[in-house]
């Protein structure tokens, strides 16, 4: 029988503050942020911020500046989706049909004043 092991948590591979800047950082401040991190390290990076979901959006930035294989060479066929994710033209934002339908508005014409009159509503 084998002794149970915790999960580790896997290591951030740049220093947290870092991390936290690219976290409150705009769409043309995170562009700079990012170009400052050698490339090995960007591969790690994105691979690190596409396994939590809060940081998806980190990541797509991230690897869209990454070389292929440079991402295969960390994350192998993971590596490869991300790459191939992060290059694909975002599709437009799918809205409900609930924010999409017409408003409805009620009759303010002859038969609706002679429901109002006799106290229907």
């Amino acid at each position: 029988m084998q002794p149970f092991q915790i999960p580790q948590e896997e290591t951030c591979p740049v220093p947290e503050h870092f991390l936290g800047q690219l976290y409150r950082a705009n769409a043309h401040g995170l562009d700079s942020l990012i170009e400052t991190v050698p490339a090995k390290t960007r591969a790690m990076l994105a691979l690190y911020c596409h396994r939590r979901s809060h940081l998806q959006s980190i990541a797509l930035a991230v690897a869209a500046t990454c070389e292929e294989r440079d991402l295969e060479e960390f994350g192998g066929y993971a590596g490869k989706v991300l790459f191939e994710k992060a290059r694909k033209v975002p599709e437009k934002p799918h809205t409900s049909h609930f924010t999409e339908r017409k408003q409805i508005s009620l009759s303010r014409g002859a038969i609706m004043q002679v429901v109002i009159d006799q106290d229907l509503i």
